[in-house]
């Protein structure tokens, strides 16, 4: 390392020891702006982490309540199989379902029959958009599929089904009700069925509740007279691992028979719902970030009003312009720094906190049951938060930074005397 640059680092080391000697030495100034930017540091936490929980709530209810990590289905199904499912179907215990079970972080495989048709209670006669389910399987969809009355489905009950709250409501139907499924075979033909509901679920998607039941897959299978399913859901112990098991799964099956779609591809809900919460967390980021600015602008303007005789000492006895714009730089970044540690270490201890005690949270629109909220705060937020109390007080900075470098020396020199 040369002598030139060696003068540069320690210029600028002694330019940070006398930034963070100023910063120190105004202790009011200095902790009020450490409050503001502390203030808006925990606010953007708390506020993104809460956001983040509802996400990642979503996220792992429409995966495990609809989609499953990974779907398999056949090459074109899901550009032709809504119109013709049945041309589509998997085969029934393959050695490819067998070796997408033995994949090491695949948690489960269910099978899945879509079909269509007409749901009647009395006079009243739906639509219906259902799926036949292996009762067995479905225990890995438990946790996020809410059954708010009667029970889930049972191998031991061939005939009860589930319903969605929304369709159970503009069906008038109850517990316990005996149901007629109408639907149309494989090659065409109408067949029909008595069922009876042994449970009302519901789910995070209301759109999906208003329209949704679930049937065994034996009885389905029977109304439609075909074999197989049109998917299969793969559901993982870690969503983290959707990626890699997806480019395993791409590599050992066939993809001239077998086409694989991540959650992250179908969930367009939540896809809707992610674009829509980021824009709202920008507008936070902002709103904070010009908080910040005007008010550590506004709080080193002071300083450097006060020590207008100061700056012009330091300018008489040979610091450079640049060293006085430097100078007062760094300290708007050390106010940055610190303010942003103190925000993040508070935010995330609060998140805790709150989490551990709960967010009490009315029911969502079209939903009857409450649900306690709660913070998720993780280290790219953490980060974030970070990146924007520096940027913010490095850019609020700038201007009290340059006024102090541009004043005359004697005018400087002659201030308050």
């Amino acid at each position: 390392m040369g002598n030139p640059m060696k003068q540069i680092l320690s210029a600028a080391l002694v330019d940070l020891s006398l930034a963070l000697r100023n910063v120190l030495r105004q202790k009011r100034r200095a902790g009020f702006a450490l409050a503001i930017i502390a203030g808006g540091v925990i606010s953007l936490l708390l506020a993104g982490g809460f956001i983040q929980w509802v996400l990642d709530t979503m996220r792992e209810s429409t995966i495990h309540s609809q989609l499953g990590h990974i779907q398999v289905v056949r090459p074109g199904y899901y550009e032709k199989g809504i119109a013709d499912p049945y041309r589509y179907l998997l085969p029934e215990g393959s050695k490819a379902e067998t070796q997408i079970r033995e994949t090491p972080s695949v948690l489960a495989v269910t099978p899945r029959l879509s079909f269509t048709g007409l749901i009647s209670l009395g006079d009243a006669t739906l639509s219906f958009m259902g799926d036949g389910v292996d009762p067995v399987g479905e225990a890995h969809f438990a946790k996020y599929f809410f059954v708010e009355q009667g029970d889930r489905l049972s191998a031991d009950d061939p005939t009860g089904i589930v319903i969605g709250q929304g369709l159970a409501t503009n069906l008038g139907a109850k517990v316990g009700d005996t149901l007629v499924l109408m639907t149309t075979t494989a090659k065409g033909g109408m067949n029909a069925h008595d069922v009876h509901i042994r449970g009302i679920f519901f789910t995070s998607e209301k759109s999906y509740d208003d329209s949704a039941i679930q049937v065994p897959i034996q009885l389905v299978r029977k109304l439609i007279k075909v074999q197989g399913a049109t998917s299969w859901l793969v559901v993982l112990g870690d969503t983290g691992k959707t990626d890699g098991t997806l480019a395993s799964l791409r590599q050992s099956l066939d993809p001239q028979a077998f086409h694989l779609a991540p959650w992250y591809d179908l969930a367009d809900f939540y896809n809707k719902t992610v674009m829509l919460f980021q824009r709202q967390v920008l507008v936070v980021k902002l709103l904070i970030g010009m908080i910040i600015v005007l008010s550590i602008s506004n709080t080193l303007s002071m300083a450097v009003v006060e020590r207008t005789s100061e700056i012009g000492t330091a300018m008489a006895i040979g610091v450079r312009r640049k060293g006085i714009l430097r100078l007062f730089v760094f300290e708007g970044v050390f106010l940055g720094v610190l303010g942003g540690v103190l925000g993040v270490l508070i935010g995330w201890a609060l998140s805790l906190i709150v989490s551990a005690i709960g967010i009490p949270m009315p029911p969502p629109p079209g939903m009857e049951s409450d649900f306690t909220g709660e913070i998720t705060v993780n280290w790219r937020m953490a980060v974030d938060a970070m990146v924007v109390a520096i940027v913010t007080t490095l850019l609020a900075s700038v201007a009290p930074a340059w006024k102090a470098s541009r004043m005359n020396i004697v005018d400087a020199l002659r201030h308050q005397r």
